[in-house]
């Protein structure tokens, strides 16, 4: 891969990346549109398939995270990616499992809350493999979405700190017809479930709704919403923040500006969204 980005480089075309962990959706492949936007018909689009173990927990759903190889080649194909990318651990992290591999990224000022405080180690494994993909594809451009917004955050802080010659592009959010964010692990949910599995979409637009007219206390806010989401009995509320966009540092009053972030179970499977206030 990185011979291959050496050689485009020398010819002088543009590059842009889709980083992804596969079991590709409609939000994934609006991510390649908007890639290919930014490099234009004569540029090169590389999505990357990668389940990286690393931004797992032990307790989380890395043996079970869906998987369909030759599924996500077709839509690749069909959405226009030039080079399809699926490296394996050994290729990622030489002599994982034996200790070897010692080097990891660390953002240490915007991974504290939200995710990173649910999920500890998460950022670091997240920094660690898309640093890797930016020198192994060398691209110019690289496409996230917005629905991992603290992720994009992140990673907008290591490309400036660690000087990467990369412009990041964050990409909307893509939702279904009635609210629900587009997500791999949306394949997990029972029908009940993924009918109560709104409640994300439902408990943002509440938010919205709510500081209108004038600012709230974001504890209330807290507790109003705790009790909205009771109206789906199988939503269990990992958490909710309503911080900053700049700084992700929580905001003791909501108003317009403010952004939202929630986590959410049902059962097993966590779904995560945010919104702008």
């Amino acid at each position: 891969m990185q011979r291959l980005a050496l050689k485009w480089r020398r010819a002088g075309k543009r590059v842009a990346l889709v980083p992804t962990m596969g079991y590709l959706h409609a939000g994934h492949l609006s991510l390649v549109q908007r890639a290919r936007q930014a490099v234009g018909p004569r540029g090169l689009v590389v999505a990357s398939i990668y389940v990286n173990p690393t931004q797992f927990g032990p307790k989380e759903d890395l043996a079970k995270y869906p998987r369909d190889l030759p599924r996500d080649r077709r839509l690749c194909r069909a959405a226009g990616v030039d080079v399809l990318f699926t490296p394996d651990d050994a290729e990622i992290y030489p002599g994982r499992g034996t200790g070897a591999y010692t080097t990891y990224v660390v953002e240490e000022t915007l991974t504290g809350v939200m995710e990173g405080a649910a999920r500890p180690g998460h950022f670091r494994g997240v920094t660690t493999v898309v640093a890797k993909l930016f020198n192994l594809v060398l691209p110019e451009v690289a496409v996230f979405g917005q629905k991992d917004f603290q992720q994009a955050a992140v990673l907008q802080r290591m490309t400036a700190d660690l000087n990467f010659p990369i412009q990041l592009i964050i990409a909307p959010t893509l939702r279904e017809a009635d609210g629900l964010a587009m997500s791999s692990r949306n394949k997990y949910l029972t029908a009940e479930e993924r009918a109560q599995a709104t409640i994300l979409f439902h408990a943002l637009e509440a938010s919205k709704l709510a500081i209108k007219r004038r600012p709230v206390s974001a504890a209330r806010l807290k507790s109003d919403l705790r009790a909205f989401m009771t109206v789906a009995p199988l939503a269990r509320l990992d958490y909710v923040e309503f911080f900053d966009p700049a700084t992700l540092q929580p905001v003791a009053r909501v108003k317009p500006g403010s952004h939202m972030a929630l986590a959410v179970f049902f059962g097993k499977t966590r779904l995560i969204d945010n919104a702008a206030l």
